[in-house]
């Protein structure tokens, strides 16, 4: 029985106190805590107890704590002797093993009978678990004054750092405050602490355990203030890895060991709280902030929200938006040009449609309302366009769009591609900065890839990272990257031509400045401000907004969210290099220069690199060889002029409607010359060269016709083009004449359900046909 005894008489476990949760750097440096359960700083168990603690609390409160088996006979035997000479209890001779269970039992009233049960109860203490564990236990329950338990919570509250780096003087200090722990607060003996401290010191230099210089300066050191009050780095951060844990059924981790950069993470707080207040001025409450590196892909900044201008939350301010899915804006785009080039279905030097369109119940507009008629992918790209991003994703398909986000490491894509549909591209899905600001990474570490012997095996093999942020993970693969380096690099380059906001504009003027790859995004209704940039070592992603989702006017990501990044970029330890073309993973191509498709035979030509596994064969459609009168210079056929009397020439032309736009920007785009008289012939005039443009409806359209609040049958808006901004059309609907329109060529037309025929003829003959269909009245 007796042994059972013994062998059963520890508790187990041998604490249950809770524990606070607290966040670390990757340096040990404390970026925040939570209170523990009950309202106690008791931070988890270290796993190394420094040695000049060690060294100080053996030789203050227990001199044979290395020799003994839990209980010190001469040191009862001392303290009795003490004891009977005082006339009172001056002394209680327990080990440190002794008083581990006594913190173990929650401190129970002193007699003879507890004395005798923690003596009982320390030998099996020994027996079961080593020195550095029984001291491990004493370091991380021992009381240090207030609602301050253990070494670690003690170093950070007294003296603001990790017990690794504390003094003599300060390792003394605790080493004898949880003998009595009042003795910490201000006014209450503190001479009497210093004092106790001191002769612990001087028994330490007796002892040859430091120098004299040591001790001098040791003697010499003041006693902490007031308690520091713990730091708030991180507290979204710190929030968020407790409720993971807990879904992780882990929540037993209390201790959160991140790759946060410590002096990174103060500056970015900084700017946070900058343009934080700034923003509040304009009724803009909240933000957030995430840096990567993007050859660990390690976290190494982490701003959640904006800190609140008051102690009190109004706006939000507790949220983790970092973590919280919002509409994406244009910041999607730089994925959809990537994924065209990879699957040969782009090149960055082609022209794409940027006139009015309408899609079956959708009708894009670019943000500034504005028309180019046609412009080349990489400056859509670079000036965010949305006509052209839409008419890209048509041709590409929403279905496989989606496939590329995922696999770029996009996780809230949780509908259909139908239910999506084209405004996808434009803000249409709602995505989080952590997962963005990933995907840029990823775009950036896959425009290394293969190319620089410093990057690790899984990005060596085209995986897809996701970002750490606990030192203990590793770099996490998802799927297989789908695009080449030769297609991210060349997404790169189209990015690094945004124009940057501010002063900022002029960067190509000053050697010093970095080359940045930077993407905005402005959701509808002013929603969300995005900025997203990249170099070869840094990412960085910033949101702005109002975590209720209220629009602001002029809340856009170049005027609010991009000052933050560039801000957060200015902090960080740059340097001149770039991405370098992956030439060995590129082939030469023939390209025309006016509209960048592959060359034909009648456009001037150019040398272009593209991705060595394009497929991309689309030759231009836009170089056309036409017939001259020598003398007019009209245009003729071998239907009305002998070949001895023409004049071959190779004409740049764009369909009607891209031409009335693009020769806005483009005064030397010169217009295809008019048929001459004779040779204008219905049947000699292939559809495609007619100077005519329908908008609306195109090919094979399929219309709803709603319903007005009235309850009357609505109209529906019928557009067109002409190349001639002088020109009369005449429109016809199955035969039936509308009316005529010049210079803005518009019909609202009342539809009957069934199938139709628009019939547009201008003066000189030339004609469009479109048939559709109208659905339901």
């Amino acid at each position: 029985m007796g042994i059972t005894a013994f062998y059963f008489c520890l508790p187990e476990p041998l604490f249950k106190s809770p524990v606070s949760s607290i966040l670390l750097s990757k340096e040990g440096k404390l970026l925040g805590a939570h209170i523990s359960k009950d309202g106690q700083w008791r931070f988890p168990p270290l796993q190394q107890i420094p040695d000049k603690f060690k060294t100080s609390l053996v030789a203050f409160e227990d001199k044979r704590f290395y020799k003994h088996f839990g209980v010190d006979p001469l040191a009862i035997a001392r303290a009795l002797n003490l004891n009977l000479k005082a006339g009172r209890i001056v002394s209680g001779g327990s080990t440190i093993s002794m008083q581990v269970i006594r913190l173990a039992s929650q401190n129970p009233e002193r007699s003879l009978t507890e004395k005798a049960i923690e003596a009982f109860r320390a030998l099996r203490l020994e027996t079961r678990y080593s020195k550095d564990q029984i001291m491990n236990y004493y370091a991380s329950h021992a009381p240090f004054g207030g609602n301050v338990v253990g070494l670690e919570a003690a170093s950070w509250r007294y003296f603001g750092r990790n017990p690794q780096q504390l003094s003599w003087a300060e390792s003394a200090m605790l080493a004898v405050l949880p003998n009595s722990p009042a003795l910490i607060h201000p006014g209450r003996k503190r001479d009497t602490l210093k004092a106790k401290r001191d002769r612990l010191l001087l028994k330490l230099f007796q002892q040859e355990k430091l120098s004299k210089l040591d001790y001098q300066l040791a003697i010499a050191e003041p006693l902490p203030e007031k308690p520091n009050l713990l730091p708030r780095m991180a507290p979204h951060l710190l929030d968020t890895l407790i409720a993971k844990a807990k879904a992780n059924s882990t929540e037993n981790q209390k201790r959160f060991n991140t790759t946060i950069d410590f002096v990174l993470q103060s500056q970015v707080n900084q700017i946070a709280k900058h343009y934080g207040q700034l923003n509040a001025l304009k009724d803009i409450h909240n933000l957030a902030i995430v840096v990567i590196d993007n050859d660990s892909f390690e976290v190494k900044a982490y701003v959640g929200n904006a800190p609140p201008l008051k102690e009190k939350t109004e706006h939000g301010q507790a949220i983790d938006l970092i973590q919280r899915p919002r509409s994406t804006g244009s910041t999607l785009k730089p994925f959809l040009f990537a994924s065209m080039i990879e699957q040969g279905e782009l090149l960055p030097e082609m022209l794409v449609a940027d006139a009015p369109i309408r899609y079956t119940g959708y009708r894009p507009k670019n943000f500034d309302r504005k028309y180019r008629g046609a412009v080349r992918a990489k400056q859509a790209l670079a000036s965010s366009l949305n006509i052209p991003a839409v008419n890209m994703l048509s041709y590409h398909g929403v279905e496989r769009f989606l496939a590329t986000l995922k696999n770029m490491g996009m996780s809230t894509l949780h509908r259909r591609s139908r239910e999506y549909g084209l405004p996808l591209i434009l803000g249409g899905a709602e995505g989080t900065l952590w997962d963005l600001t990933g995907m840029y990474a990823n775009l950036a570490n896959r425009a290394q890839q293969g190319l620089d012997s410093d990057h690790d095996s899984d990005a060596q093999q085209g995986q897809m990272l996701k970002p750490i942020i606990l030192q203990e993970q590793k770099a996490q693969t998802s799927k297989q990257n789908q695009l080449s380096p030769a297609s991210a690099w060349m997404t790169l380059q189209a990015l690094l031509e945004v124009g940057r906001p501010g002063s900022e504009a002029y960067w190509k003027r000053f050697n010093s400045t970095h080359k940045i790859a930077w993407k905005t995004g402005t959701s509808f209704g002013h929603r969300d401000a995005w900025a997203l940039g990249t170099t070869p070592k840094y990412t960085v992603g910033v949101w702005v907004g109002n975590a209720a989702g209220e629009g602001r006017q002029g809340m856009t990501g170049v005027k609010v969210a991009a000052p933050i990044l560039f801000d957060v970029f200015n902090r960080l330890s740059l340097d001149s290099k770039w991405f370098r073309k992956p030439i060995e993973q590129m082939k030469l191509v023939s390209i025309c220069k006016d509209d960048g498709f592959l060359a034909n035979q009648n456009c001037e030509a150019k040398d272009y690199y593209i991705p060595a596994s394009s497929h991309f064969d689309r030759v231009s459609p836009n170089h056309q060889r036409i017939h001259l009168d020598k003398l007019t210079q009209l245009r003729v056929h071998s239907g009305c002029e002998s070949v001895a009397a023409m004049e071959h020439k190779d004409w740049f032309v764009l369909p009607p409607d891209e031409a009335y736009y693009y020769q806005q920007f483009h005064a030397n785009y010169k217009v295809m010359p008019e048929w001459r008289e004779d040779c204008q012939k219905v049947e000699t005039v292939a559809s495609k060269d007619s100077p005519i443009s329908l908008i609306y409806p195109r090919r094979n359209t399929q219309i709803y016709i709603p319903k007005e609040l009235t309850g009357e049958k609505g109209k529906t808006v019928f557009q067109a083009i002409h190349g001639n901004p002088e020109a009369q059309l005449f429109w016809h609907l199955n035969d039936d004449f509308l009316g005529t329109t010049q210079t803005y060529h518009e019909q609202a037309i009342w539809l009957a359900a069934g199938k139709h025929r628009l019939t547009l003829v201008d003066e000189k003959g030339n004609r469009v046909e479109q048939s559709f269909q109208v659905l339901s009245q």
